[in-house]
């Protein structure tokens, strides 16, 4: 390979693009739930874009501020910046360009909204989570799933101009995804985070704790999820998608409690089945939307004409 080849796919490596991926599907699900009708290609590009951007800029300056744990970590012991492959200030200059054009794009094409919003999500995760949170509170995976949520919140703003009933539907259904995706890693890979020293739950207070917060809050996600039929956000294909794998996962977590379990392929196939959900949903928000009646007033809101 190339050497130019070998540096493009270290710059790369540094943003983590599955986790780009993840958050390109959902802000997408997020942005077609809200355009009912002609949809408006060109915003479309610029919030993709722009939140592309500053998610991979929040990625590479998590990195900068990981090494130290990555470096306990099996799973992430392969990181550039771990191996000296990237040196930490080529890193952080590369994570501040992107964010920097992540902003001016959503800025200028978007609204204010969708740009406070994600604007919002790079302070929790990389000021409020990686700095902080992460490494001294069992409650850092509560707030990172803040940060989690922004994207489809994001997209829906940048359509609509305000934060309503469904922006706010987004936010509770991601965010509670969030937990039991976030819980089946730490149980899989507990020893990673055990060495590292990372306080999540299922080290703290026991793998038993952790697999009843699994199941609690899969409940709670099934029923976000249900609200948006309900508020008259999207139809009936998206609700039976909803309810088939809500119950499918809820019932793969209670399958943990079986006396043969092993805990870590039962949590790797908790992880696996919630990336399934999360994509199907997002995929049934973008084709089974709807026009919710009128009535359902802003919380928020932020004239998006002006800024496209």
């Amino acid at each position: 390979m190339r050497k130019a080849d070998l540096k493009l796919k270290r710059y790369l490596q540094v943003t983590k693009p599955g986790i780009i991926f993840g958050n390109l599907i959902s802000a997408v699900g997020g942005f077609l739930l809200a355009a009912q009708g002609p949809v408006d290609w060109w915003l479309l590009l610029a919030t993709v874009s722009g939140l592309v951007l500053v998610v991979a800029s929040g990625c590479a300056i998590n990195n900068c501020i990981d090494q130290d744990i990555d470096a306990k970590m099996t799973r992430t012991q392969k990181r550039v910046l771990v191996t000296g492959a990237m040196s930490t200030k080529a890193a952080l200059a590369h994570g501040i360009v992107l964010g920097l054009a992540g902003f001016a794009i959503l800025w200028r094409w978007t609204n204010p909204l969708a740009f406070g919003w994600v604007l919002f999500g790079f302070v929790i995760y990389v000021g409020v989570y990686s700095l902080y949170m992460k490494r001294n509170s069992v409650y850092g995976t509560v707030v990172g799933s803040l940060s989690g949520a922004v994207p489809p919140v994001a997209g829906y703003c940048a359509v609509t101009g305000r934060f309503d009933m469904g922006a706010a539907i987004l936010l509770l259904m991601f965010s509670l995804w969030q937990m039991p995706h976030s819980y089946a890693i730490a149980i899989f890979r507990f020893k990673d985070y055990e060495a590292a020293g990372i306080p999540v739950l299922p080290v703290v207070r026991g793998i038993s704790s952790a697999k009843q917060q699994i199941v609690l809050y899969i409940l709670a996600f099934a029923a976000a999820t249900v609200m948006l039929v309900f508020g008259g956000y999207a139809g009936y294909g998206y609700l039976a998608v909803a309810c088939a794998t809500s119950l499918w996962w809820l019932k793969m977590a209670l399958s943990g409690y079986k006396r043969e379990t092993d805990d870590r392929a039962w949590a790797r196939q908790v992880f696996f089945f919630s990336i399934i959900t999360i994509t199907a949903l997002s995929v049934m928000m973008a084709v089974d939307g709807k026009t919710p009646a009128d009535g359902h007033r802003p919380m928020l809101t932020a004239d998006a004409s002006a800024y496209r």
